[in-house]
């Protein structure tokens, strides 16, 4: 009987400390109960068909700004600074793919309600949380496929700039 028990006990010993390991972080992840926090995933690189850093510079330099600094892709646009006509030096954010400069002083020309109401016209759903930062209006909404995903927003004329999923 004992070399019948024999190699049961060490298949279930064996079986035992395989289900002992850790679960990857995937399966607990969807295993137990936790609560989750939305945090943006910007790429760290520009999108497919984004200007390069040098023809940023020119975008920059094209709307009348002198020196440029610190130019770096950063939360989907490029971010810098640059010397102004009147010797500052304001934050800006430029555009991926349409090479705009958004000073982060700037005012915008649409409000909170047009800017929904832009994004809803292009087919996003539940917009929320539309805030008017550095010159950019960010917002958080679905795509019409029901995923979730993060926007910066033109202030002039309410287009997509840069999008991240969650």
């Amino acid at each position: 009987m004992i070399k019948c028990m024999l190699p049961l006990v060490i298949g279930l010993s064996v079986c035992s400390v395989t289900l002992a390991q850790d679960m990857p972080a995937t399966a607990q992840s969807t295993a137990s109960a936790t609560q989750t926090t939305t945090v943006a995933t910007w790429t760290a690189r520009p999108p497919a068909g984004a200007l390069s850093e040098d023809a940023i510079e020119g975008a920059i330099a094209s709307a009348g700004y002198k020196e440029v600094k610190g130019v770096k892709f950063k939360d989907g646009v490029w971010r810098g600074k640059a010397q102004g006509g009147n010797k500052t030096w304001p934050k800006l954010a430029v555009g991926p793919v349409n090479g705009r400069v958004y000073p982060a002083d700037a005012p915008s020309k649409l409000n909170k309600d047009e800017v929904k109401a832009k994004l809803a016209a292009a087919d996003y759903q539940n917009v929320k949380d539309v805030k008017f930062d550095d010159g950019l209006w960010s917002a958080e909404a679905k795509t019409a496929q029901g995923s979730d995903i993060n926007l910066l927003v033109d202030p002039n004329d309410g287009s997509v700039v840069a999008k991240s999923h969650d």
